[in-house]
């Protein structure tokens, strides 16, 4: 006798007057709080630039001022090419230049006798014209000279490679001693920026109508990336940008989020979980998301009646985080739904309340406690004053 009746104490359910089965189900009260409504989204860390540094001439390379992996900034020192051969054309040019100089003063020289000679009719104007030209052609030829000259500076220049971003080196791709040349692609080494950066995700043509209101309101929403179990937080950024068509082949927009990345923790083409925060729903109804049961009468829920019983009530759904559903009709806060144990109940089924949860909303504990029901309580009392007079 005493294992029957703890085996019918525990088996999880009571049976009502005339033997029929009174199932235990868990309830929760429904709260008043807010919902955040959040896209979940996939995406890739994208640099703001990624440069390969390409060598502008051909020549050896006499010294490297970097390690691999290195951060370094703007305009510090990468690779210095051998400039000798270059400054040697320079003294060329510069050789070059002032003879052409000295051959324009002597046909300007030239110019202005000849000049002085015409006005006495001493010479022909046939010499002047001449001369005129001579002396254009040698004022035309130091300006190339000095072009020239101007080239091979540059070249000289372009021996000293600095970075021309902010940002971290990836390995070695020359070594001291190597020849490289002006048509080389492989480069001479590859610099990310890392911060700041962005993250590029795509998110469903659908979904795209509540972004493009918030943004044309003016508002500035919220990006968060989670690493690939999305539970670890890496860093908070806002939206930056909307691309401008859909893909047709997939229905997707691409979205652009800029983050600070301070800290490091993104890292260039890494695959990390956008959460887009579009916006806030303040004072909303909610139930646990388990309460929500789909049928032909579409959302409905067990809604929790006086004497123990339940009844099917038709609700409409807004927004759901997983945990919590938005109940945009049917429900007001403090109404109570049957949680667990839903698949044993009809409508107008009598139940035996185990337990009633509490609300969370987004991660915390709704301010408004959990209290079992007037029903609840007598209950409870029936069923203790039952097990004593079974003992």
């Amino acid at each position: 006798m005493l294992v029957a009746f703890i085996w019918w104490r525990h088996s999880g359910h009571q049976k009502g007057f005339g033997g029929q089965v009174v199932p235990a189900v868990s309830v929760a009260r429904a709260a008043s709080g807010p919902m955040k409504v959040i896209l979940d989204e996939l995406g890739t860390v994208t640099p703001l630039a990624t440069v390969t540094i390409l060598p502008q001439i051909s020549g050896y390379i006499t010294r490297i001022g970097y390690a691999e992996g290195q951060m370094v900034s703007k305009g510090q020192f990468m690779v210095q090419i051998d400039p000798r051969p270059y400054r040697i054309q320079l003294e060329q040019y510069q050789a070059t230049l002032a003879k052409d100089n000295a051959s324009l003063a002597q046909a300007r020289s030239d110019l202005a006798r000849y000049q002085k000679l015409a006005a006495q009719d001493s010479i022909s104007a046939q010499q002047v014209s001449d001369q005129t030209f001579l002396a254009a052609q040698d004022a035309a030829a130091v300006q190339s000279d000095q072009a020239n000259i101007d080239s091979a500076k540059l070249n000289i220049a372009y021996c000293h490679i600095t970075s021309p971003v902010a940002g971290r080196v990836g390995l070695r791709l020359v070594d001291i001693g190597n020849y490289v040349t002006a048509g080389s692609t492989t480069g001479l080494a590859v610099v990310t920026s890392v911060s700041p950066t962005t993250v590029i995700f795509s998110v469903a043509q659908q979904d795209l109508a509540p972004v493009l209101e918030q943004l044309g309101q003016g508002a500035t929403l919220t990006a968060t990336a989670y690493a690939s179990d999305d539970v670890t937080k890496l860093e908070a950024g806002t939206l930056h940008a909307v691309d401008n068509q859909v893909n047709t082949a997939t229905g997707m927009v691409k979205l652009r989020a800029d983050f600070a990345n301070t800290d490091n923790k993104l890292f260039p083409n890494q695959f990390v979980n956008v959460h887009l925060l579009i916006k806030t729903i303040k004072n909303a109804t909610l139930v646990p998301s388990p309460a929500v049961q789909e049928g032909a009468p579409g959302n409905y829920v067990y809604l929790v009646q006086p004497g123990n019983k339940v009844k099917v009530r038709v609700v409409m759904t807004g927004p759901s985080d997983g945990v919590n559903t938005v109940i945009t009709e049917g429900l007001k806060p403090g109404d109570e739904v049957v949680v667990d144990g839903v698949d044993r109940l009809t409508d107008g089924s009598k139940i035996s309340v185990a337990g009633i949860e509490a609300v969370t909303t987004n991660g915390t504990p709704e301010t408004v406690t959990p209290v079992a029901s007037a029903n609840q309580a007598g209950a409870s009392s029936k069923t203790g004053k039952k097990h004593r007079q079974a003992q």
